[in-house]
C-alpha cells in the first residue's frame, strides 16, 4: 500500500533512523508494516558482533515508526504538520531475537484515541512468530519545522 516513500511522506525519521520499509495494510484502525533488518545495519557493528542481534530499542521504534504511519494516516494530508510524539511504552516484551536476513512485520491497532493523544498496540513477527509486543501512548503536537512538513 505505501512503498518507502509513501512512508517518508509521512514520517519525519530519515536514515540511519527510519526503521519502516513498507505498509502492506491499513484501515482506519490498524496497520500492518515491515522492515527488512540487513547486515549492514549500523547497529550490528557493536551488537554483537559475530552474533549479530537487532538490540530491544531498535525493535521498539520499528514498532513505533509503524504506530506512527498509522496516525499519520488517520489524521490525513491536512495534518501533515502534526508529529506523534512518544509519551509511553507500556508492556513491551520481547520473545525471539531478530538477526540480518529476517523481515520484522508489525501490526498496529489503535486502541484509544483523543483530539491530542492515541494509544496503539502492536506486535512484531520474525517468520509469523511473535519477536516483540508493546503499547505506545503518543501526544500529537506541532512539528517544529512547519517547511519540513511540506
Amino acid at each position: 500500500m505505501l512503498d518507502i516513500f509513501g512512508v517518508m511522506k509521512i514520517l519525519k525519521q530519515r536514515y540511519p533512523f527510519l526503521m519502516v520499509d513498507r505498509i502492506t495494510e491499513y484501515d482506519d484502525t490498524h496497520v500492518t508494516g515491515y522492515k527488512n533488518v540487513t547486515i549492514n545495519e549500523p547497529f550490528f557493528e557493536g551488537h554483537f558482533p559475530g552474533d549479530p542481534t537487532m538490540p530491544g530499542v531498535m525493535i521498539l521504534e520499528s514498532m513505533g515508526q509503524v504506530a506512527s504511519v498509522l496516525l499519520g494516516l488517520k489524521m490525513g494530508e491536512e495534518h501533515k504538520d502534526k508529529i506523534a510524539f512518544l509519551a509511553g511504552i507500556d508492556k513491551a516484551r520481547f520473545r525471539k531475537p531478530v538477526r540480518p536476513g529476517d523481515k520484522l512485520v508489525t501490526k498496529a491497532e489503535l486502541t484509544k484515541t483523543r483530539s491530542t493523544s492515541a494509544k496503539v498496540k502492536t506486535v512484531a513477527y520474525v517468520d509469523d512468530e511473535i519477536a516483540a509486543e508493546a503499547e505506545f501512548m503518543c501526544i500529537i503536537g506541532d512539528t517544529l519545522n512547519k517547511e519540513a512538513a511540506s
